[in-house]
């Protein structure tokens, strides 16, 4: 009888075992399911549109489930125009959770107390763009294995918490265009690379282990200290002596009357000067300008350069021209035409000429030229040769040693960046994947041909307002070859996002280094932020450490541009994964990493590939060339 019971015992306890041991799949599935109905139930706006006779969750837009669908790791709801306050008692049922957002929804009020206490595991929480309010739930502090938190552009108020020094592994923080107020704690985040607090009502010294973040991150406060002002400015200020304000009033009024009488003689003067000034202008070296009209419309070059007589050879100069273009004009016929700023770019302005017969070009004015006529005239008759339906073709060039002036084709639909960041109000037209795709590999296209005609050859400043497009968004790449043309004293490259690493001299670019820059662009398709102003507008920021810091994990929710993420389809979902793990490749820090454009094109092709059109689609056309 003992025996039998210690049997019976014995299988007792082994059950009990077996029964802790076994997967608890369907009741973290059920939990999570309810969690998620409640959610739905309780927020307003747009309906989830999911389907609720499913058993699980896992196949809901916006959630991803484990791999064996045991529980949901994810809820992305991102730009789906929900409303109303989060409940509490739903997502902090999620326990399983690793990522969280939310962002651009119309979602108000306070955080639940209780939103953050079960989710251990979070590790990206994304809530920005809404209008909570209220001070950040301290449950937030002690979810250790937080690595982005974003609460930017809500209405947050209360203290910075020094518990975020709790976060240890956070490596971005963005708490910017909120109510917050008071100091800036001391904040000790080793891995911590992005860094927003801009717009609030903050006050006080900016602690020193933030003192190496951009101005932008601290803008919109009350702060001093490294890198803004120096707080001991603001003292000093305090501390001057009755003495000392009263020396600096009559300073003021000593330099006042100065200024007056130093005013007062100069109007004597310049009358009689002016006349001889005007007469001497006409004798001066020939310069190229813009007019205006008294009627306000656009101007026209002057004709003052035209028929220049060269003062060392004694004789008259005009354009020259490439190609078979069937234009039959002079220089003083150019100049005749009405012209408007199109642009100040890296290498000189750019105008839009209308002549009088109709014909519109694209003249560029170049500046900062290095070299003399004949090297000039070498250079020019080698871009001219270069010949490739993806490039802006030279047309024509006007040289003399005050007046460089360089001719090609008007593209009327302008440049890539115009499009991609250009006119955000509700009448823009986005630009979808297979037009993105199809911009890329005409470019692509245009450089390989570039770096094909020798390894001394590179375009030198690739960048997407270099990118001009017709009226069908076939790419033409403009502005290649310059580089070689400005001296040491030219100004750098502005757009300092596109540069590699190793590039010091902006006047000699290699070949992969244009890699580098075309992986950047690469970035900033699929993103839709541009690389020298990126998210927030931040100085410094870095789109290819952005896209970094982001991880590869995430990048399906938080890195693709949100035009495509609502409006594309969702099989592409991992030809934009491999589009954009190609741009990171081309942005290897190490050159010898980077592919060659050769490469770059052939991986863009097998892309466009899987992307289903008809015939007369313009990517079948690039490709087909």
């Amino acid at each position: 009888m003992r025996l039998f019971n210690f049997h019976h015992l014995l299988l007792s306890v082994i059950a009990i075992l077996l029964l802790l041991l076994l997967p608890s799949a369907a009741p973290d599935i059920a939990s999570d399911r309810a969690a998620l109905l409640a959610l739905r139930s309780a927020v307003g706006g747009r309906v989830l549109l999911w389907n609720l006779s499913s058993p699980t969750p896992c196949s809901w837009p916006g959630v991803t489930c484990s791999p064996h669908n045991s529980a949901v790791v994810e809820l992305r709801l991102p730009g789906m125009g929900v409303s109303g306050q989060l409940p509490p008692n739903t997502v902090s049922n999620l326990t399983n959770l690793q990522t969280l957002s939310l962002r651009y929804n119309a979602l108000t009020g306070p955080l639940p107390p209780d939103l953050f206490s079960s989710l251990t595991s979070l590790r990206n929480l994304y809530l920005q763009h809404n209008s909570f309010d209220g001070e950040i739930p301290d449950s937030l502090f002690s979810l250790t294995s937080l690595l982005q938190v974003n609460l930017a552009s809500n209405n947050f108020s209360g203290s910075i918490s020094p518990s975020f020094n709790n976060l240890t592994r956070l490596s971005t923080l963005y708490l910017n265009d909120n109510d917050f107020s008071g100091p800036i704690p001391d904040l000790n985040l080793p891995s911590l690379i992005q860094f927003n607090v801009s717009n609030n009502n903050l006050t006080g010294e900016i602690p020193k282990g933030l003192s190496g973040k951009p101005k932008s991150s601290f803008a919109g406060n009350s702060l001093c200290g490294d890198p803004l002002n120096t707080c001991g400015n603001e003292k000093r200020r305090k501390k001057l002596s009755g003495g000392a304000i009263a020396g600096i009033i009559i300073g003021s009024v000593v330099g006042f009357l100065m200024i007056v009488l130093l005013l007062f003689c100069l109007c004597k003067i310049l009358p009689r000067k002016g006349v001889i000034r005007s007469k001497e202008k006409e004798f001066e070296n020939p310069t190229v300008e813009i007019h205006r009209e008294k009627d306000g419309k656009s101007g026209n070059f002057t004709a003052a350069i035209g028929g220049a007589q060269d003062r060392e050879k004694g004789e008259k100069k005009g354009l020259i021209f490439f190609g078979n273009t069937g234009w039959n004009f002079d220089l003083e016929v150019l100049l005749r035409a009405s012209a408007e700023v199109l642009g100040k770019g890296t290498f000189g302005t750019a105008y839009k000429a209308v002549l009088e017969a109709g014909l519109a070009l694209a003249v560029k004015r170049v500046r900062d030229v290095n070299m003399g006529e004949k090297e000039f005239r070498d250079k020019m008759e080698e871009i001219g040769r270069m010949n490739h339906e993806n490039l802006v073709p030279l047309r024509a060039y006007y040289y003399n040693k005050d007046e460089k002036l360089l001719v090609y084709d008007y593209l009327p639909m302008g440049s890539l960046s115009a499009l991609l960041h250009g006119n955000k109000g509700a009448g823009r037209t986005a630009l979808n994947w297979e037009t993105r795709t199809a911009i890329a590999l005409g470019a692509a296209k245009a450089v390989s041909y570039l770096h094909s005609q020798g390894s001394t050859v590179s375009h030198g400043n690739i960048k997407s307002s270099n990118i001009l497009l017709t009226k069908s968004y076939q790419p033409r790449v403009s502005d290649f070859c310059l580089a070689h043309l400005m001296g040491p004293t030219a100004p750098p490259n502005r757009v300092v996002g596109y540069r590699a690493p190793e590039v010091t001299d902006t006047h000699r670019v290699s070949q992969k280094a244009d890699v580098y820059s075309f992986g950047v662009l690469l970035l900033e398709l699929v993103t839709g932020k541009a690389p020298s102003h990126g998210l927030m507008n931040e100085e410094g920021f870095d789109l290819r450490i952005w896209v970094q810091s982001v991880g590869h994990e995430e990048w399906k929710a938080e890195a693709f541009d949100l035009e495509l993420l609502r409006y594309q389809n969702v099989d592409l979902e991992e030809d934009m994964i491999r589009f954009l793990q190609l741009a990171v490749d081309c942005t290897a820090e190490y050159p010898d990493n980077r592919p060659s454009m050769a490469e770059v094109v052939d991986k863009i092709v097998e892309l466009c590939r899987s992307i289903p059109q008809s015939p007369s689609d313009d990517i079948v056309n690039i490709m087909d060339s």
